[in-house]
């Protein structure tokens, strides 16, 4: 069994890092609409994604609680303008789900946008949303986010997982990160954020059981923290978890003193902007990976104690 305490340490250094350098979480307003305006909103998303898990779960102590209220507070007001940028974002590509995919957590969150809700319910009519371009991973995600949104997906969600790499089950030796990465979320995906275990259709959660531990084998021995991280997110959402203690001893050394989590091997060098690029994802996927790890282990210790 991993240590839950370690575990827990790990969630609670990254979000001090994420709050001391809350203001790496910033737009690019005066960049040339060609060349990706909403590329900075990604950060945006991803942190207010890893906050709704760590208040769902309930296992945050009073101090991580204080600080992802008041980081989606500084992020919603400062950097969003209260919904203001995403609505400009919108403007910008009328057809871009980035502003929904955005929106959604901090609507789930409590915090409220009408125009984006208008263009959401607006753009999900159109077949151009359907028809959008992807990779089958992100039309997974799009499906899934319509229906919490509380529209109905096009495609359905069983549809879009059909063509992605996992629901295949191909050969495991074939993954690399690019794959990987598409597995991370495609569970992501179908468990809704590690909240529904039982999302996982039995033969994918089988293949995940069979194949996941070796994959975490190879990713630590490459030192890839990044891809590591969610793959131990993806471990806590099996329907049997397996917590692995050496992964995981292994990435709560790998954190700095400050509580960043470098992506690979060690910590880049240069300017703070720079470095928060490179690693505020893995910081986050610490904090993912922690606050969910800690809950699984926590249940798994009430199970054996009722």
């Amino acid at each position: 069994m991993t240590d839950t305490r370690l575990v827990h340490t790990v969630g609670v250094g990254a979000l001090e890092w994420l709050w001391a350098h809350r203001h790496g979480f910033r737009l690019e307003t005066d960049v040339d609409p060609e060349v990706g305006f909403l590329e900075r909103f990604k950060p945006v998303g991803e942190l207010a994604l890893v906050c709704k898990v760590l208040f769902r779960e309930g296992v945050a102590g009073s101090r991580q609680a204080e600080l992802a209220r008041r980081l989606l507070d500084h992020i919603w007001r400062e950097t969003l303008d209260g919904g203001a940028m995403l609505v400009r974002g919108q403007r910008t590509e009328p057809a871009s789900p980035i502003p929904f995919e955005v929106y959604l957590p901090f609507r789930e969150l409590g915090y409220s946008q009408p125009e984006i809700e208008r263009h959401v319910v607006l753009n999900n009519r159109l077949d151009s949303w359907s028809a959008l371009e992807t990779t089958p991973t992100r039309r997974l995600g799009l499906s899934a986010f319509q229906r919490r949104f509380g529209l109905t997906p096009r495609p359905p969600e069983s549809e879009a997982l059909r063509p992605t790499w996992l629901a295949r089950t191909p050969e495991p030796w074939t993954v690399e990160g690019h794959i990987a990465y598409d597995v991370t979320h495609c569970v992501f995906h179908l468990t809704d954020w590690g909240e529904n275990p039982d999302g996982l259709p039995p033969d994918i959660a089988a293949y995940l059981a069979t194949w996941l531990p070796v994959w975490i084998d190879d990713w630590l021995d490459l030192r890839r923290w990044d891809l590591l991280g969610e793959l131990l997110v993806v471990d806590a959402c099996l329907p049997r978890p397996t917590l692995d203690e050496t992964a995981w001893r292994a990435f709560a050394a790998a954190q700095q003193p400050d509580g960043a989590m470098p992506a690979v091997r060690d910590m880049p060098e240069g300017d703070e902007e720079a470095v928060f690029d490179v690693v505020y994802h893995s910081t986050l996927v610490a904090a993912f990976a922690s606050v969910l790890a800690t809950s699984r282990a926590l249940t798994e210790l009430t199970g054996a104690t009722s």
